[in-house]
Parts: C-alpha cells; sequence; structure tokens
C-alpha cells in the first residue's frame, strides 16, 4: 500500500517542486514588488505565522462543505430515483436540474441571503447548489441503464416496482454514484468558498472564503496564498476521503456482483 502510494505520488510531487523552482527564479530574477507576487518561502512563512486563524478558517469552511455535500448527495438520489421511475417527472423536471448548474452561483447568491441570511445555512445552500447536479445527472443515468436482460426477468418473476428499484436498479448504480460523488465533493469546497465571499461581507464568519476577501483588500499577498493553499489542500483531503469510500463500496459491490453471478451460474 505505500508502497504503491509513493510510485504513485512521486510525479504530481516533482511538478510541483518544478513550479516551485520556477516561481522562485521568477520572484528572484524579475525584481516582482512582494504585493504582486511574494516568494515561495513569504507564503510559508506568512502561512505559519497566521496558521490559527488558517487552521480555524479551514475546519469553518470544511464543516460548510461536509453538509452541502451531505445534503447534494442525499437530496441528489431521491431526486435521480424520483425521475428513475416517473418518465413525465423527468421530462418535466430535468431542465430545471439543467438551470441549477448553468445559471452562475454569483446571480442566486444574492438571493439566498434576502431569502436565508447572513448564516451558516446560506452557506450550505450555496454549496448544494452548486454540488448537486453531478449526483442527479449519474445517479439518474445508473438508475435507468439497468442490465435489460435482468429487467425482464423481474418482470417474468413479477416483481414490484418497489423491488425493482432496490434489488435491481440501486445496486446496479452503484458505479455512477461514486462517479457522482467524485466530482461533488471538489465543487463542495468551492460552493463553500463562493458562499462565504457574500455571506462573509455581513457576518462574523473566518472561512477562507472570508479570509481571501480580507486579506486581498488589505494587499496581504503571501496571506491570500497561503488561504488559497490551505483550501487546495482541503479540496485534496476532501476528494481522498470521497474516493476511499468509494474503492470501499466499489469493492463490496463487485464482490456482490460476482457472488450472484456465480449463483446464476450454478442455477
Amino acid at each position: 500500500m505505500i508502497r504503491r502510494f509513493w510510485r504513485n505520488a512521486w510525479l504530481p510531487a516533482s511538478v510541483l517542486l518544478i513550479v516551485i523552482a520556477a516561481w522562485q527564479a521568477i520572484v528572484t530574477f524579475t525584481k516582482i514588488p512582494p504585493v504582486v507576487l511574494p516568494s515561495p518561502w513569504s507564503v510559508v512563512t506568512e502561512g505559519w505565522e497566521r496558521r490559527e486563524v488558517l487552521l480555524r478558517g479551514t475546519w469553518i469552511t470544511a464543516q460548510e462543505a461536509f453538509c452541502g455535500f451531505a445534503g447534494s448527495l442525499v437530496l441528489g438520489f431521491l431526486i435521480a430515483v424520483v425521475f428513475s421511475q416517473s418518465r413525465r417527472a423527468r421530462l418535466a423536471l430535468y431542465p430545471y436540474v439543467i438551470f441549477l448548474q448553468t445559471v452562475p452561483i454569483v446571480a442566486i447568491a444574492p438571493l439566498l441571503i434576502i431569502w436565508s441570511g447572513y448564516n451558516f445555512r446560506t452557506i450550505v445552500l450555496v454549496t448544494m447548489i452548486v454540488s448537486i447536479f453531478p449526483v442527479i445527472a449519474n445517479v439518474t443515468a445508473g438508475l435507468i441503464s439497468v442490465d435489460r436482460q435482468l429487467s425482464d426477468l423481474f418482470d417474468l418473476l413479477g416483481a414490484s416496482r418497489w423491488q425493482v428499484l432496490t434489488k435491481l436498479r440501486m445496486p446496479s448504480c452503484i458505479p455512477s454514484l461514486v462517479l457522482g460523488m467524485r466530482i461533488s465533493c471538489g465543487l463542495a469546497v468551492v460552493g463553500s468558498i463562493i458562499g462565504e465571499l457574500f455571506v462573509g461581507n455581513g457576518s462574523s464568519y473566518e472561512g477562507l472564503g472570508t479570509l481571501m476577501v480580507k486579506w486581498q483588500g488589505r494587499n496581504w499577498t503571501a496571506a491570500l496564498i497561503a488561504a488559497i493553499f490551505a483550501s487546495t489542500v482541503l479540496g485534496i483531503i476532501f476528494f481522498g476521503g470521497v474516493n476511499l469510500i468509494a474503492q470501499t463500496i466499489l469493492r463490496r459491490w463487485i464482490v456482490a456482483a460476482q457472488f450472484e453471478s456465480d449463483n446464476r451460474t450454478r442455477s
């Protein structure tokens, strides 16, 4: 496990080192003012000096992203189930799901603040809007795209709609659900920071998005870049955690599918 991790990690780590070296060379030889582009060491120093604020902001953003991601996962799955059971509902409502994906969230966020206020709930709503579409789209496709022969077999055995849904469609959509989770978790971090950019202006929030706005206004470029790196690390942690859960789910799904296939072959 450890050997495989290092084998997969050395290439991204090498690219990061090259980028940092090029960054340092540009700052050194072009004499760019620190307010425009500070050196990597200045970013590290500033991040360390403000580590308590950055850690607190990362924790606040992580809570918002997690709640928004969990909400989009539950609500998106339920909507996908409705779409899979009713073609009319899918045709009537799916364009509005696409609407949430195509309309810029910066146009919706001010309305959400008017309706919900400058609070945690508003940021979670923004996060859900940003991250729910991949769940709905992928789970709906997975629930609809079932093996035709298995569907005919369930019809032949007189299975009810509930039995077809729980014993055929839901197990078959697990890979699609995993794909939607992987895309949605990254969008959840982005959505929480976007929400903080708006909500933080009228409250005492100190999430990463609020810190970015505050430090940008004061021209604290090194601190701003440190906050950007903190948000990147948070997104990587989210993706890694979801990927670990997804691998566990897929492994169990493959074992269960193989077991059913063996039983079908024997019978």
